[in-house]
């Protein structure tokens, strides 16, 4: 019944459906009768609603990844002093575009992204230190694609798939399912 009423608040049902639905929720008695009353509903893509990722490398650098974590639809990398490596290796991604935002500034920013990715950097600014776009064109289906936009600042922007070591570290660490 909770499901049914976050549904029609989040505008996924009207009341007339959200009135039907739950009276056929309080009739029933098993739990297969109740899950044919949710299984039909819209998701809301949580990733979507998410506050944009911002990264500034300041004196010592940032990263994110590699590793689990959720992609918000946008991402903001200031390279700073220091530098920003954002790693979109193990991450699940259910949105079909990331809007990246990347400034190299003075140490640059790293963008890695998981093969079958694709990027599109025609929204870039080369800047003084420029863009290396290290990506291939191959997307695979269901995988998202990355538009980066920006600029290059003094150091550059590099996005790019996992190198050597990168692909050694991936397979001879498998995440768990």
């Amino acid at each position: 019944m909770e499901q049914l009423r976050d549904a029609a608040a989040e505008g996924r049902i009207d009341l007339d459906e959200l009135d039907s639905r739950l009276e056929q929720a309080l009739k029933s008695k098993t739990y297969a009768e109740l899950a044919v009353l949710t299984a039909d509903l819209p998701r809301m893509n949580s990733a979507e609603n998410l506050p944009p990722l911002v990264l500034k490398g300041g004196m010592y650098g940032a990263s994110r990844g590699p590793g689990r974590w959720e992609v918000p639809g946008r991402v903001i990398a200031h390279g700073g002093l220091g530098g920003v490596k954002v790693d979109f290796t193990r991450v699940e991604c259910r949105l079909t575009e990331v809007a990246v935002e990347a400034y190299g500034e003075t140490a640059g920013v790293t963008i890695v992204i998981p093969e079958g990715w694709a990027a599109d950097t025609s929204g870039m600014d080369p800047g003084i230190g420029g863009l290396r776009d290290k990506t291939t064109p191959d997307r695979l289906p269901g995988t998202p694609l990355i538009r980066l936009t920006g600029s290059g600042g003094m150091a550059g922007v590099v996005i790019r798939h996992p190198n050597l070591w990168e692909r050694r570290k991936l397979h001879s660490n498998p995440t768990p399912d």
